[in-house]
């Protein structure tokens, strides 16, 4: 049976997928809210938002991701990076998620990935949940109404969290698997409740289509000053270093918190809606994102919440530290209305050190900025992978690695260019600990990475007094207004100099083993920048 709103000429029979029970295509945001409620699959809490919980996933499964290896794709996927699975296990994984899939009841969203018309991906996303198809409705662009009338496919994505794959059947590691099949233009996700496998997977078929086009694909997030979409400013990042938090200031106008392309003449985000976390989320702090956790249809995962008053306890990881709220962009007051920006006057690189040891902010060279891109040093934060409780020191090329899957320099390349071709300025900021490494020190003020960020993109850091650090070459600031001098020096924030100088050459040489195996494929510039 068919319901809903759907161009009648491509439904999922003409697809080939037949035998299911009903079929819900395009059901918007009130529809969804209450299909998911009559199915139990969350409570309905303050405001309307829709809280729930993903079951045993709560983060990601990378090690669970396949890329099916056609001839088309041989020459030009990351291999070392994306696990290969056969075409054949690819067959036998979709013929057999489809009998699972008979009878059951189903929900469609025809959904366009990228703001620019020039460059956006059509995509098919197959929910078994109602709430996934809630969640994606708000993550990807919605397309007009009248526009679902001719509304065709480039990709489908097929989530059935109830199938369980089999490992010696479909080539996979567990029962667990999100395979990609760039011949077949699909992506089958299996046995994990976890929504964001489902935007993690557009983004990645994005960050190979783009590059091909000449478009930099990007794990950022995106701000212009109001009013002047030239000065616009990314903020490249892993989970957990600030990109949805650092790019929802108030004074600036927000683009996208997450995925962007960037082409000869814009910045656009791939996605309608944010994806933030919201452990230790508040008021106070965050008062935009907190407030969008008790607006209608915001779906609130893996959150404490008292059964009786709805009230939300974010300070409690019991369930997880990677408890998230996705909500359409429009609930963020200053967010823009295109999705589109000029080309970057400001490109930020967030990290999180855990080692104590970079200081709040650094200016790069374009040469230095290659190298950290391509270095792509962060800490994983608890709660965004299976199995990560507390943060660990990660290499995660270009700010993304489990979601590249060409090799390293085919981004680099393009983010070197786009540099040069614009003048953009590059900065490098620390948002994790000082004082000390974790466990030792504290995590940077944010308030204190507020005021170093606003003196960036105003223009006013470039006035500054700035030193060479002795261990990284970059250029550090002496002295910024409104900000404590003492952070502006990470070696005097340690109650020993000498156990900071031990922890900076340690991690110095852990840059240099990693960005070794970038030696052969880069330019002199960029291997003169090179640390250790």
């Amino acid at each position: 049976m068919t319901l809903g709103h759907v161009n009648p000429a491509c439904k999922l029979d003409h697809q080939g997928i037949t035998g299911l029970g009903k079929v819900h295509y395009n059901l918007i945001e009130p529809q969804l809210v209450e299909a998911a409620l009559l199915r139990g699959e969350g409570t309905l809490g303050k405001g309307g938002a829709f809280l729930c919980s993903t079951g045993k996933f709560t983060g990601r499964s990378p090690k669970d991701k396949f890329v099916v290896r056609t001839a088309s794709v041989e020459d030009s996927i990351w291999w070392e990076n994306n696990q290969p699975m056969a075409p054949d296990a690819f067959v036998q994984l979709k013929a057999d998620m489809l009998a699972h899939m008979q009878g059951r009841d189903f929900f469609v969203q025809d959904m366009v990935g990228g703001a620019d018309p020039e460059h956006h991906l059509a995509v098919r996303v197959v929910t078994e949940l109602a709430w996934h198809s809630l969640f994606i409705r708000h993550m990807l662009r919605r397309p007009a109404r009248s526009a679902l009338d001719s509304f065709v496919p480039e990709w489908t994505i097929i989530n059935v969290p109830s199938f369980k794959a089999d490992p010696k059947k479909h080539g996979c590691r567990t029962d667990t698997v999100i395979a990609l099949n760039f011949d077949t233009k699909e992506i089958l996700i299996a046995n994990t409740g976890y929504a964001g496998e489902i935007k993690k997977g557009v983004f990645t078929l994005l960050n190979y289509i783009l590059p091909g086009k000449g478009v930099m694909a990007m794990h950022c997030s995106a701000n212009h000053a109001k009013g002047n979409t030239d000065d616009t400013a990314v903020f490249f990042g892993l989970s957990g270093t600030g990109k949805t938090t650092l790019s929802a200031d108030p004074s600036r106008t927000l683009i996208g918190d997450d995925e962007h392309g960037w082409s000869d003449n814009a910045v656009f985000n791939f996605e309608g809606g944010c994806y933030a976390k919201t452990i230790n989320l508040s008021a106070e702090a965050e008062p935009d994102i907190y407030a969008t956790t008790s607006m209608f249809a915001t779906v609130v995962e893996n959150n404490v919440f008292n059964p009786e008053t709805l009230e939300i306890d974010f300070d409690d990881a019991s369930l997880t530290p990677n408890g998230r709220c996705a909500y359409p962009l429009e609930y963020i007051a200053n967010a823009s209305a295109t999705g589109i920006g000029g080309t970057p006057k400001n490109v930020i690189m967030l990290t999180c050190d855990a080692f104590g040891v970079l200081p709040p902010i650094s200016r790069l060279t374009p040469a230095q900025a290659m190298y950290h891109f391509l270095s792509g040093f962060t800490s994983k934060v608890a709660g965004t992978e299976r199995g990560i409780t507390e943060p660990q020191p990660t290499f995660s090329t270009c700010f993304g690695a489990p979601f590249m899957p060409r090799r390293p320099e085919a981004y680099g390349k393009l983010l070197q260019a786009a540099i040069a071709r614009t003048g953009a300025h590059c900065w490098l900021v620390n948002t994790g600990w000082t004082g000390g490494a974790y466990g030792v020190g504290k995590r940077m003020p944010i308030r204190a990475t507020r005021a170093l960020l606003t003196a960036a993109l105003d223009g006013s850091l470039a006035n500054a007094t700035f030193r060479r650090d002795p261990n990284f070459g970059f250029d550090v600031p002496v002295a910024v207004h409104d900000v404590d001098t003492g952070l502006l020096d990470p070696r005097s924030t340690w109650t020993s100099g000498n156990a900071y100088d031990a922890q900076a050459q340690k991690l110095v040489a852990m840059f240099a083993e990693n960005f070794a195996q970038y030696l052969p494929y880069i330019d002199a510039d960029v291997k003169a920048a090179a640390i250790g």
